[in-house]
C-alpha cells in the first residue's frame, strides 16, 4: 500500500483574536488573484509570532470561517441579510472576487465594477496627512494621485491599475500586487519597493528608482526612457518587451533578469550585474558596459 503523499505544513492565523489552521493550498487556489494568494505566494515575507509561528490579520475574524469554507468548498451557508453584508465586506477586503460575486447574487445585487476605485483623490489627501499611511488591500484604480506626497506609504496588495502617480514623491513606498498600465512618469521611487509586483505596461519615464528594489516583478513592456536605476535591485524580473533607451542602470543588479526583446539602447550599464542573463534579443546599441560583470551572460 502507497503511503500517502507528505502535506505541506499548517499555516496558522490569527483573524482579530480568533485562531484559525489551514493550509498555503487552501488560501491560493480557488482565488488566486486575492489578497490573501498574494501574502501567500511566497513572494512576500510575513510577520510570524515568534512562539505560536501564527500571522496576524487585524480583521473581524467572526466570519473568516465562512471565508475559509468558500476557498476549501465554494460554498457557503444561508445566511441573513446582514450577515450577508458583514461578509462581504470581509470578501472585498480580501479581494475575493469570486465570493463577493457569490453574495451579491444571493442578495439579488448587481454585479459591483471590481475596478471602480474605492477612495477619491480628496478621501486619500486627507488619509496622507496621517503621521503613518496605509492603503493595504484598498482599490485604487483609476485615481490621479499625481504630485501628491506618498513618501512612505504603504500600498501592499492594493490594486492600482491606470493609476496617475505622474511627479508623485514616493520616496520608500511599498508596492504589492497589483500595478499595471499605471504611470509613475518622473515620480520620485527611490528606494521604493516592487517586489512580486505586476507593473506591466506602466510608464515610469525620467523617473527616479535610485536604489528600488523591483526583484521579480513583471515589467513587460513597461516604458523606463531615461530613467535612473542606478542600484535598483532587478534580479529575476520580467523585462520583456520593456524600453529602457538612455536609462541608467549603474550597478544595478540584474541577474537573471528576462531581456528578450528589451530596448537598452544607449543605456549605462557600468558596473551591473548581467550574471547569468540572454543578451541575444536585447538591443544594445551605444549602451555602455565598463565593467558589467557579464560571467555567464549569452551574447
Amino acid at each position: 500500500m502507497q503511503s500517502p503523499e507528505p502535506s505541506s505544513p499548517p499555516v496558522l492565523l490569527n483573524i482579530g483574536g480568533k485562531k484559525y489552521a489551514t493550509t498555503v493550498e487552501t488560501l491560493t487556489q480557488r482565488e488566486p488573484d486575492s489578497m490573501l494568494a498574494a501574502m501567500f505566494s511566497g513572494r512576500h515575507m510575513l510577520p510570524h509570532h515568534p512562539t505560536t509561528g501564527t500571522v496576524f490579520v487585524d480583521r473581524d475574524g467572526k466570519h473568516f470561517r465562512h471565508v475559509l469554507n468558500w476557498l476549501r468548498d465554494g460554498a457557503i451557508p444561508l445566511m441573513s441579510e446582514s450577515e450577508y453584508q458583514q461578509l462581504l465586506r470581509e470578501a472585498e477586503y480580501y479581494q475575493l472576487l469570486g465570493l463577493a460575486d457569490y453574495i451579491n447574487e444571493r442578495l439579488g445585487w448587481k454585479k459591483v465594477d471590481s475596478s471602480e476605485a474605492e477612495l477619491t483623490r480628496k478621501d486619500v489627501i486627507k488619509c496622507i496627512q496621517a503621521q503613518k499611511v496605509r492603503f493595504r488591500g484598498v482599490n485604487l484604480s483609476g485615481l490621479d494621485l499625481s504630485k501628491l506626497d506618498l513618501s512612505e506609504v504603504d500600498f501592499s496588495y492594493a490594486c492600482i491599475k491606470n493609476t496617475d502617480f505622474s511627479c508623485a514623491n514616493l520616496y520608500k513606498a511599498k508596492f504589492g500586487v497589483e500595478a499595471s498600465s499605471s504611470s509613475f512618469q518622473n515620480a520620485n521611487l527611490r528606494e521604493c519597493e516592487f517586489i512580486g509586483a505586476n507593473l506591466q505596461e506602466s510608464i515610469l519615464d525620467g523617473a527616479n528608482l535610485r536604489s528600488a528594489n523591483l526583484q521579480d516583478a513583471c515589467l513587460t513592456r513597461c516604458s523606463f526612457i531615461e530613467t535612473d536605476l542606478h542600484s535598483a535591485h532587478l534580479q529575476t524580473a520580467n523585462l520583456t518587451s520593456a524600453n529602457l533607451r538612455g536609462a541608467n542602470l549603474e550597478a544595478a543588479n540584474l541577474k537573471g533578469a528576462k531581456l528578450s526583446g528589451t530596448n537598452l539602447q544607449d543605456a549605462n550599464l557600468q558596473r551591473a550585474y548581467l550574471r547569468e542573463v540572454d543578451l541575444r534579443d536585447t538591443q544594445l546599441t551605444g549602451a555602455k558596459l565598463g565593467g558589467a560583470n557579464l560571467l555567464g551572460a549569452i551574447r
